[in-house]
């Protein structure tokens, strides 16, 4: 450091300046203190306070950094866009402004220079306190080839997370839409809500905007999703949906969210690759889960847009209030619970006949009052054998109307206990393998009763290693399971320290007597169930097995359930495999034999493809298939997907569809970057 005169200090060698949290470095820099300037030799770096880094090899700045010109300089943003010019200039701390400029947020090596994409114009100033970057007289260019030319541009900084103004566009290629183009514009209307307005226009007379609208609130947030449409699929007529959810905190810890869903015609959201649902679920509940204590309410409206239904033989609306509470007996110990339920169950049709053939009144309405107390006390006996004592005391009230079968009120009482023995015998290996094997009897009795109520609720029965030792396999409320029964079953389980792990286990459950509650495909039906066998496998690599089978005593399947898990860093893979019988206790008029796959595969750090299809056995063709490939790097984003759909009905055909979204990765903080590209030579 030296002092030349009375107003001028030099400072060489490697020199540091702070001044309000910014910081400057360089080889040399001289103060003229009259001048109340910075004459500054490279190279450059100078960072400040929101972390922008400015790298310049000469420059002429004011004391405070907030005015100047820095020659052949380079502006970074938030550590991914870079601005290159020959002249910087900082004008009032706030604004920077650069001449003949290159901006990109591409990794640019010695032996190719040229970025992946980049935007030239004659100047570009970049605005520090909006965070915005606004280009005059811009050209795009892709790998160096000129793309598209723009007299004026604006657009975010890579710190900007929200700012009103166009998004990144995606096409969307459709056979039954032709090709179209969405154009999103976001509209920031404050801190806590936006509105997002998506044109989107296809060559075969499809015009279509979409809306979506967010709202932040101190307890809670709001979305509201919709679109309305013109297409020559339904000449003439506009189309639509919409859909809004939220989520609100209440107090003394209750939790309310609702959901409405509404489509103008039941083909609409395939048509325009929205969801795949076929039956719509709008609804409003309030909930409270406590240790111990659960509180709901809800109301539920339903709407089937699958082929075939009739909405007004469908119950519609559902209104559900429970109360449920586990507690400890203090004389006779264990744990107890007890639950309240109120349900209702509404049908738009006022026919108490069954006009079509689906064994349910197409008017039938149902209240019901439901009350249930249990109770377990688990023991270990002296010869190492756990034994559990349970019982359950149920007691429905119905009351049906419009059918003239079950129309007028009813009481269901129904008891039942049991007891559980297991006995598990476990053993350990000198290098730390355990295994375990443990037998398991249940003796169950109930009281039957001959009261017959309608069941709805309760029609599809899973007959699985996690009901195998239930009191009553039906999911719902208006099906209890009768008669006295033994289930019986055999585990293993044997766990390596090197992380994997296997578990198999096979029952079966006998009856005193066939009450005929159970269809053919359950695997329950008759005094012996069929047998139930299933097989855990997860591996400490990722991957994980499961396998389930239900076959008879002479080996024929009534049921097969396989899934399978592989995820790795390079690749993943999940498959699943269901073969089912036809049951019309089920609504299955047909046998059902299916698999799905979902796979993934990253060729590059940057590359990566996925596919997903699913196969029908029975119609032996696919009923969907799709392909997507999409690439990342530091400055991009480009996603391809080819989607085909093979099923048809009387309301939607198949199509294939075409989808592409790309994104310069750099401007505004939404997307994740990826690898940089690796520079060689």
């Amino acid at each position: 450091v030296a002092i030349v005169g009375n107003d001028t200090l030099v400072a060489t060698g490697n020199v540091e300046i702070f001044h309000k949290g910014s910081r400057l470095k360089a080889s040399s820099i001289t103060y003229d203190r009259g001048a109340d300037r910075l004459l500054i030799k490279g190279p450059i770096v100078l960072t400040d306070t929101s972390g922008t880094i400015i790298l310049a090899d000469q420059a002429e700045l004011s004391s405070d950094f907030s005015n100047g010109v820095l020659k052949s300089a380079r502006l970074v943003l938030d550590q991914q866009l870079q601005l290159a010019a020959s002249e910087m200039m900082r004008i009032g701390g706030r604004y920077t402004s650069l001449g003949r400029t290159v901006v990109s947020s591409c990794k640019i090596c010695a032996n190719n220079p040229t970025p992946l994409w980049e935007i030239r114009a004659n100047r570009v100033i970049h605005d520090e306190l909006e965070r915005q970057i606004y280009f005059d007289n811009a050209t795009f260019r892709l790998a160096g080839v000129p793309i598209f030319w723009l007299p004026r541009l604006r657009m975010p900084d890579p710190t900007l997370k929200r700012q009103t103004g166009v998004l990144a566009p995606s096409f969307r290629t459709t056979s039954g839409l032709g090709f179209g183009i969405k154009a999103p514009y976001f509209i920031r209307i404050g801190d806590d809500k936006d509105l997002t307005i998506t044109p989107y226009f296809s060559s075969k007379n499809g015009r279509t905007l979409e809306l979506r609208y967010r709202q932040a609130f101190s307890s809670g947030e709001i979305e509201v999703k919709g679109a309305i449409s013109r297409d020559d699929l339904l000449p003439g007529e506009t189309r639509g949906y919409l859909n809004a959810t939220g989520r609100f905190t209440l107090p003394r810890d209750f939790i309310l969210t609702f959901g409405g869903e509404a489509v103008s015609d039941d083909a609409y959201l395939l048509d325009y690759g929205i969801s795949s649902r076929d039956r719509l679920d709008s609804r409003i509940e309030v909930a409270r889960t406590r240790r111990n204590e659960h509180i709901s309410a809800r109301l539920i409206n339903f709407r089937s847009i699958r082929a075939g239904d009739v909405n007004s033989t469908l119950p519609s609306v559902i209104t559900d209030l429970t109360y449920q509470r586990r507690f400890t007996p203090g004389l006779i110990g264990g744990e107890g619970g007890f639950r309240l339920q109120t349900h209702g169950r509404y049908r738009s049709s006022n026919n108490p006949a069954d006009s079509d053939g689906d064994t349910i009144s197409d008017g039938r309405d149902v209240a019901r009052l439901s009350l249930n107390a249990d109770w377990r006390r688990n023991l270990v006996l002296p010869t190492g054998v756990l034994a559990s004592f349970v019982t359950e005391v149920n007691g429905d009230f119905y009351h049906i109307r419009q059918d003239t079968a079950f129309a007028g009120s009813s009481f269901r009482g129904q008891g039942g206990a049991g007891v559980e023995l297991r006995w598990p015998w476990v053993r350990a290996t000198q290098i730390g393998v355990s295994h375990v094997i443990e037998p398991v009897v249940q003796l169950i009795w109930t009281r039957r009763n001959n009261n017959i109520i309608p069941n709805e609720d309760s029609v599809l029965v899973e007959f699985d290693e996690g009901s195998l030792f239930s009191l009553n396999r039906f999911p719902g409320a208006d099906a209890i399971e009768k008669g006295p029964r033994a289930n019986i079953g055999l585990s293993y389980t044997r766990v390596a320290p090197a992380g994997w792990s296997l578990g198999l286990t096979v029952g079966r459950v006998y009856r005193k007597q066939d009450h005929g509650q159970f269809g053919v495909a359950s695997g329950l039906q008759g005094m012996r169930s069929d047998w139930l066998a299933a097989m855990r496998l997860s591996l400490a690599d990722s991957m994980t097995m499961t396998n389930r089978l239900i076959f008879d005593s002479k080996f024929r399947l009534t049921k097969g359930e396989m899934r399978l898990d592989l995820q790795r860093e390079d690749y993943g893979l999940s498959s699943s495999y269901v073969r089912m019988l036809a049951d019309p206790s089920e609504t299955r008029s047909t046998d059902v034999s299916e698999l799905t796959l979902d796979g993934r595969y990253q060729f590059t750090p940057s590359w990566e493809a996925s596919l997903n299809t699913r196969y029908d056995f029975v119609a032996d063709r696919a009923a969907s298939a799709g392909l997507n490939l999409a690439f990342r790097n530091e400055c991009l984003k480009l996603d391809l997907a080819v989607q085909r759909r093979f099923t048809s009905s009387s309301s939607v055909k198949p199509t294939t569809d075409f989808g592409l979204s790309v994104d310069l990765l750099g401007f505004g903080g939404k997307s994740k970057r990826g690898p940089a590209s690796t520079c060689r030579g």
